[in-house]
């Protein structure tokens, strides 16, 4: 980061010296200074929202808010590096003071409800989305409406939100496995499953579908590994999965055999499954 900063300042240097050979005025050379400045504070904006520690990045934004407050998009920097940071709470306070300024968008509406759902403040959420206008269509602003009926357990309007959030983006294996766990806890099986294999076949390697799939078989008593790409380690955790899901449904002798072969299958030492292994053959003897 250190040398982004000094690369930065030696381009600007270089400048000022072109602008002085070609004996530029001091207006002019201040306007040239200033759009470069713009591009490179751009710039570091971008770095530090996508690759910087998200703890250095509120530091970053925090002391350029306080130098420019006027500047909105300090502000939305240091409210995303909060989220970034696990910081959910100092975000949405944040985002609550953007929304209310008259430059703030429908996209910092839906940021704000993203940083209130990860609070747990599925009410406040639910009204800062009911005051974007309809016309607002956007893949985060429909994941969200989904996840908050979901909450009410409004199931249509669940179904409905997913559908259009998934139609929505050019990567929605996230949206479908939350839309199969949607499914899972409600009981439908059947479409729980296809939405994680939906999932599954845009990315391959989400895992939490995979194993939410294995969830989906086993409260069926189905126990055999769904054929998916999958590591060896990967292989391990699902039949651990299977395992306790098999011991949930009764099935005590399967569940056990399950969890060996999984400890059997782990190219390392499994202790969750040793451990399950453990539990339930104390529970049993005694």
């Amino acid at each position: 980061m250190r040398q982004l900063v000094v690369m930065l300042g030696i381009g600007s240097t270089m400048l000022l010296t072109a602008c002085g050979d070609r004996d530029f005025d001091k207006a002019e050379v201040e306007r040239a200074m200033k759009g470069v400045n713009v591009i490179d504070e751009t710039n570091l904006n971008d770095i530090m929202l996508t690759v910087a520690d998200p703890n250095e990045a509120v530091a970053y934004f925090r002391r350029a808010s306080k130098q420019d407050p006027d500047r909105l998009d300090f502000k939305r920097g240091l409210a995303k590096s909060l989220v970034r940071a696990g910081r959910a709470t100092e975000a949405a306070a944040v985002w609550k003071k953007i929304v209310a300024e008259d430059e703030s968008t429908g996209d910092d509406r839906v940021d704000y409800a993203d940083a209130l759902i990860r609070t747990g403040d599925w009410e406040t959420a639910e009204a800062e989305l009911d005051r974007i206008p309809p016309t607002f269509e956007t893949y985060k602003r429909y994941r969200l409406e989904a996840m908050v009926a979901d909450s009410n357990r409004e199931w249509k309007r669940a179904d409905s939100f997913y559908e259009t959030a998934a139609g929505l983006t050019t990567k929605p294996s996230g949206v479908l496995n939350n839309w199969g766990y949607s499914k899972l806890t409600r009981g439908d099986f059947d479409d729980a499953e296809r939405l994680f294999v939906e999932a599954i076949t845009y990315d391959d390697t989400l895992f939490t579908a995979k194993n939410n799939l294995a969830l989906a078989r086993g409260a069926q008593r189905n126990y055999d590994l769904p054929v998916v790409p999958m590591s060896q380690i990967e292989r391990a955790q699902l039949l651990h999965t299977l395992g306790l899901s098999a011991v949930k449904q009764g099935d005590v002798a399967i569940g056990k055999g399950l969890l060996r072969e999984a400890i059997d299958t782990h190219p390392q030492h499994f202790e969750a499954a040793v451990r399950s292994l453990r539990a339930l053959e104390v529970n049993v003897t005694n």
